[in-house]
C-alpha cells in the first residue's frame, strides 16, 4: 500500500487494516487504528506508521476512542520467516522484557546493532520501543481489568521501575495510571486477582471458531486440556508453562464472530497466573494457538480463486490454521497421538500446585521425557528438543527447524509437516504425497484445512 491507499482505508474506516498500519493526526497529536469512528482528518494532517511504537516514538498518544493498542497483530509476522518477522514474534513473546536486546539478538544470530538497524529501518522503531509499547498495553489491561495496586502492575507489566511505568503511561495515554484506571468501563474490573484476568482476544475479519474448537476437543489431553459445553458455546481450558510460573487459560467459542457491517471481533478469555509478569507471554501464546493474527481476507482471496477450493472457502470464510500454546508439547503429541500423550502426562507430567477441576498437570518437558524414555523415535525427538538441535520457539527459522526435524530417526514426512504447521505456525506447509498447486501459496496450510473440513483429506 502507498499513503494514498492507506488514507482511503482510513476514510472508509476499513477494519481489515486494523493492526496492519496506524495513522496519526498532526493537529491533535493522537494516533488511531484505520477503523476509528472519529471524523476523518484532512489528508495533509495525516501521517502513517507501521507500528504503534513508531507512532509513540514520533510523539503521538493513543486514541481513547478506538484504542489502537488493542488491535490484532499484523499477519505479516506470521508469514515472514526473515529476521524481522522472527524478531517480532520473539518480542511479542516477551523476550526483550526477560533477556534484553542482547538476548533477542543472540536468539536471532545477529548483533544487537544489526537487529536495531533492521527493525528501525523497516518499522520505524527498535526492539526497546516495540517492547515498551507492548508493556504499555499490558499495563492498561491490568489497570482496567484488575484491582491490583499500581506498584504491582508496574512490575507485572515488565517495567524496571514505577517511575518508568508512570512516564510511559503519561506518554502513551496522556494520563496517569490512576486516570487510566478510572476511565475503565463500569463493571469491567475484576475484584481479586485470584478471579483471573478477563481478556478480549481480538481478530480481524470473520473467524470460523467451530472447526478450531472441534480440533481442540478431539485432541484434548486429560489433565492438561478440557473442552466443555455444547457446540457454538464451548469453552476450552488448558494449563500453561510460562517463563516465571504457571497458568490456566480459558477461551470461549463465539459463533459467527466477525460478520456484519463491521468486520472483526474477539474471543472472550480469562487467564489465571501464578506470576503476573507472564501475562504478555500467555496472551501471545493463546493468539498463536487460535491463529488470531491471521489475515482471512488475503487467505480467502487467494484460495477462493482456485476452482477446487472456491466452494469450500465460500462455505467456511475465515477458516483458521491453529498453532500451539507450547510448540515442544505439540511436536511430541504429533508423534505419539492423544492416548499415548495422556499416558506421558500421567507418568511424567508436573502436577500443579493448585489443580483446577480436571486440569491437574503441565505437559512434561522434553528433557524429562528424554531422560525417562530415551529410546526410539520419541527419545530421539525429545533429546533433539531438549539440547536445541531442533528449535521450535517463536523465533525459530522454519526452514532450519524443518531440516533438523527431517534428521530425527523414525520421524516421517507427515509428522514433520504436522509439527511445522502447528508448532512453527507455518502458513504454507504442503501435505506429503501428491503435489499441491503453487497457486495455493503462501497459504497451503489453510488450503489443506479446507480440504480436511470438507472431508476430502485425512
Amino acid at each position: 500500500m502507498d499513503d494514498d491507499s492507506r488514507y482511503e482505508a482510513v476514510r472508509s474506516r476499513d477494519g481489515r487494516f486494523d493492526g496492519v498500519f496506524f495513522f496519526a493526526v498532526a493537529t491533535t497529536g493522537i494516533y488511531c487504528r484505520p477503523s476509528c469512528p472519529a471524523v476523518t482528518p484532512k489528508r495533509p494532517n495525516v501521517r502513517f506508521f507501521a507500528t504503534a511504537a513508531a507512532a509513540q516514538g514520533a510523539g503521538f498518544r493513543a486514541c481513547r476512542r478506538c484504542r489502537p493498542d488493542a488491535v490484532p497483530g499484523s499477519a505479516e509476522w506470521n508469514v515472514r520467516s526473515d529476521a524481522v518477522g522472527r524478531a517480532m514474534r520473539l518480542i511479542a513473546d516477551g523476550v526483550v522484557d526477560r533477556e534484553g536486546v542482547a538476548g533477542l539478538a543472540a536468539r536471532l544470530g545477529y548483533s544487537a546493532r544489526q537487529v536495531q538497524r533492521q527493525l528501525t529501518g523497516e518499522l520505524g522503531a527498535g526492539p526497546v520501543a516495540l517492547a515498551r509499547a507492548q508493556r504499555a498495553h499490558t499495563a492498561r489491561l491490568l489497570l482496567q481489568t484488575t484491582g491490583l495496586p499500581v506498584t504491582e502492575i508496574a512490575f507485572a507489566a515488565g517495567f524496571a521501575s514505577v517511575r518508568q511505568f508512570n512516564d510511559t503511561v503519561r506518554t502513551v495515554y496522556a494520563t496517569t495510571p490512576s486516570g487510566l484506571r478510572a476511565s475503565a468501563p463500569r463493571g469491567g474490573r475484576a475484584g481479586a486477582p485470584t478471579a483471573g484476568i478477563p481478556l478480549r482476544l481480538a481478530h480481524r475479519g470473520p473467524y470460523r471458531a467451530g472447526p478450531v474448537f472441534d480440533l481442540l476437543e478431539r485432541e484434548a489431553v486429560p489433565g492438561v486440556e478440557e473442552v466443555s459445553g455444547a457446540p457454538g458455546h464451548r469453552t476450552y481450558r488448558r494449563t500453561l508453562r510460562l517463563p516465571h510460573g504457571t497458568g490456566i487459560a480459558a477461551v470461549g467459542e463465539r459463533a459467527h464472530t466477525g460478520t456484519g457491517a463491521r468486520p472483526g471481533g474477539w474471543l472472550d478469555a480469562r487467564v489465571h497466573l501464578t506470576d503476573l509478569r507472564d501475562l504478555t507471554t500467555a496472551v501471545h501464546r493463546l493468539r498463536r494457538l487460535f491463529d488470531l493474527d491471521a489475515d482471512p481476507y488475503a487467505v480467502d482471496e487467494r484460495l477462493g480463486a482456485d476452482a477446487r477450493l472456491a466452494p469450500l472457502v465460500a462455505a467456511r470464510p475465515g477458516l483458521r490454521s491453529p498453532g500451539a500454546a507450547d510448540p515442544d508439547e505439540v511436536a511430541v503429541r504429533a508423534l505419539t497421538g492423544r492416548e499415548e500423550a495422556a499416558g506421558l502426562v500421567r507418568r511424567y507430567g508436573k502436577r500443579l500446585d493448585a489443580p483446577c477441576g480436571s486440569l491437574t498437570h503441565l505437559f512434561p518437558e522434553p528433557a524429562v521425557l528424554a531422560g525417562a524414555e530415551p529410546h526410539g523415535t520419541l527419545g530421539a525427538l525429545t533429546s533433539a528438543l531438549a539440547d536445541g538441535t531442533v528449535c521450535l520457539g517463536p523465533g525459530a527459522d522454519r526452514d532450519t527447524a524443518g531440516a533438523a526435524l527431517a534428521t530425527v530417526p523414525g520421524l516421517d514426512a507427515r509428522t514433520v509437516a504436522a509439527i511445522r504447521t502447528r508448532a512453527l505456525g507455518d502458513p504454507d506447509v504442503a501435505a506429503p504425497g501428491p503435489e499441491t498447486p503453487d497457486s495455493w501459496r503462501p497459504w497451503r496450510s489453510y488450503a489443506l484445512n479446507h480440504l480436511r473440513a470438507a472431508g476430502t483429506l485425512e
